[in-house]
């Protein structure tokens, strides 16, 4: 999977689980909140003021450490 700012949250934590640390970190603590899962990567970086590219970073590293 890539992660972009126009990713929904929620499908990145469906693909893998193990993602919900690097929200939390931003100060995400409402995962299973339908509206938070609903977002875009990119909205809730904006609303909790989050470098979105070195999310996005992490994020995808993330990923492809996986396959």
């Amino acid at each position: 999977m890539t992660v972009t700012k126009d990713t929904i949250i929620g499908d990145v934590l469906a693909a893998d689980h193990g993602t919900a640390p690097y929200f939390q970190e931003m100060g995400m603590h409402c995962l299973g909140c339908p509206n938070a899962r609903s977002e875009t990567v990119g909205e809730a970086c904006a609303v909790h003021a989050v470098d979105c590219d070195a999310l996005l970073a992490k994020l995808n590293a993330h990923f492809a450490a996986a396959q």
